[in-house]
């Protein structure tokens, strides 16, 4: 086998190595206890690896440098491929911006009436949580015809809020 072939193959290893990654999510880092705090994950072994091969494949290609100059320039593009991942892989961790909405961000909101509402009984409204219509059961101290337009005045459970009508 020539250099060329292995250098394609550690490629080849590395992107497989990533498809992996995806299903073995956090196996070596389980297995190190955190030791390397996601250094040893696979995405990022996956990276050196991906890199270090088909940057040694495009030297042995293209230049005359040989398999030393293949391994001098592969390796440092391997190390950068696998800090890259490394770095990308803690932002998406640390991005707290995806905090699932909960019952307080509901009161104010405006909706309708699904199911009319009797005097202190229930009906159900149809609220926009987080862009998305989501159905709740309603309760209000007056009777609220179906259609009408709501405010969301306090949640009573996961799945249950009281209201008011909107008044024009």
């Amino acid at each position: 086998m020539d250099d060329m072939t292995w250098f394609l193959g550690l490629g080849i290893a590395g992107v497989v190595l990533l498809a992996l990654s995806v299903v073995l999510d956090g196996l070596l880092e389980g297995l190190f206890d955190g030791l390397f705090d996601g250094l040893l994950s696979l995405p990022v072994i996956a990276g050196f690896v991906s890199m270090l091969g088909f940057s040694g494949a495009i030297v042995l290609g293209t230049t005359g440098l040989g398999t030393p100059g293949a391994v001098a320039v592969g390796i440092p593009a391997g190390a950068a491929a696998g800090w890259a991942a490394y770095r990308l892989s803690r932002a998406l961790m640390d991005d707290s911006s995806g905090a699932a909405p909960n019952g307080s961000d509901l009161v104010g909101s405006a909706g309708s009436v699904v199911t009319a509402i009797p005097a202190g009984g229930y009906g159900e409204v149809l609220v926009r949580l987080a862009g998305q219509p989501v159905k709740f059961a309603a309760r209000s101290e007056v009777p609220v015809a179906r259609g009408t337009e709501i405010w969301v005045d306090r949640t009573l459970s996961h799945t249950a809020v009281s209201v008011r009508p909107v008044e024009h």
